[in-house]
């Protein structure tokens, strides 16, 4: 029997509708012109497309021109990978990147002699590890990148150095925006041969008629994040990230917390327990109240060992015994001692059956 009480510890999966964008969304269901028409109602729409795509490009630190809106990451990455042919011909990602690249990659990406298109997270979704210290890395003389920036964007700021990467990618909903709705950001000099043709709506770079009610819910979003980061809202969240794994670590020796003393996203700790299914904790959690995951949530109904700890090292065995528990703004103390107290009666009781 479930816990009538629920606390959400999955917001790398997906976090909830921000109040802004719910409320921009709302508007936005009363308007009635479609984007590409000429007359009042699709100017007042149109405006409203550009609106969203203005408040994206300042979260992200772009110009609103480089934002081309998709229906989600998955398909911006699609879109930049598709420009390989203009990059070297060949395109690589790091056995950690997230299945939208890794599952495009032609072949494992080592930098050293790569030239093409290569695939490079600013921060791994399942562990919060940092690529580069956070900073986004840019492309070089030899290769060009396809940033990923979901997890980064809305939890901290988006830093590039002196060259940016080729392409970056986002999505609404990791930063308390509506579902299906994403983001490509082209930071080269020449618009992405579409993947959607028909009526050449984004600039002739992604055929069909936008999403409006989304894309409002998404610019307000990425205006609220904006807000959230410089505000340093985060830096409670990695307080009580770091209670959580510290109330965990008093009564388990035995756990490794992956990435910790690493650069690490603020609200995202991946606990590895070995001899101790990922796949069972998470059911056991969710019966006892809280939704946490075991890896990336974009597998949808399946539970397996990561690929991102296999690729760390970790044994098989190993990458199948852990979790991701990530934190949102809403999270507070009290959920983070709550949930370590279930775990370790969890642990005490999975102990006892191995004896």
């Amino acid at each position: 029997m479930e816990a009538d009480v629920r606390t959400y510890l999955d917001h790398n999966a997906t976090t909830p509708l921000r109040p802004e964008a719910r409320e921009a969304m709302i508007a936005a269901l009363d308007m009635v012109g479609n984007p590409s028409s000429v007359h009042a109602e699709g100017r007042s729409a149109k405006m409203l497309v550009e609106r969203a795509r203005a408040q994206v490009a300042a979260l992200v630190g772009c110009k609103s021109q480089q934002v081309i809106f998709t229906s989600s990451a998955t398909e911006a990455a699609a879109l930049a990978v598709a420009q390989k042919a203009r990059h070297g011909g060949a395109f690589a990602a790091l056995p950690t990147e997230h299945d939208c690249l890794g599952a495009w990659s032609d072949f494992p990406l080592e930098l050293d002699g790569f030239t093409g298109l290569a695939a490079i997270s600013a921060a791994n979704s399942e562990t919060g590890i940092l690529g580069d210290d956070g900073r986004v890395l840019g492309s070089t003389e030899h290769y060009s990148t396809i940033c990923d920036i979901t997890q980064l964007a809305g939890k901290m700021p988006v830093i590039y150095g002196d060259v940016t990467p080729s392409y970056a990618i986002l999505s609404a909903h990791k930063i308390g925006g509506p579902k299906g709705v994403g983001a490509l950001i082209n930071f080269t000099a020449n618009d992405p041969e579409p993947l959607l043709r028909g009526g050449g709506q984004e600039q002739n770079r992604r055929s069909g008629t936008e999403n409006v009610i989304g894309l409002a819910g998404f610019g307000a979003a990425a205006e609220a994040a904006g807000r959230d980061v410089a505000a340093g809202a985060w830096d409670e969240v990695a307080q009580f990230r770091n209670i959580l794994e510290n109330a965990i670590a008093a009564c388990c020796d035995q756990t490794i917390f992956v990435g910790k003393g690493q650069p690490r996203l603020p609200n995202t700790t991946c606990i590895l327990t070995p001899g101790w299914k990922g796949e069972t904790q998470v059911m056991q959690m969710d019966l006892a109240g809280f939704a946490v995951s075991a890896g990336s949530a974009c597998s949808s109904g399946k539970v397996k060992a990561s690929k991102v700890l296999q690729a760390m090292g970790f044994s098989d065995a190993d990458a199948a015994s852990a979790i991701r528990v990530s934190l949102g703004l809403e999270t507070t103390q009290e959920d983070v001692l709550r949930f370590a107290d279930a775990w370790a009666d969890k642990w005490k009781k999975h102990q006892m059956r191995a004896a």
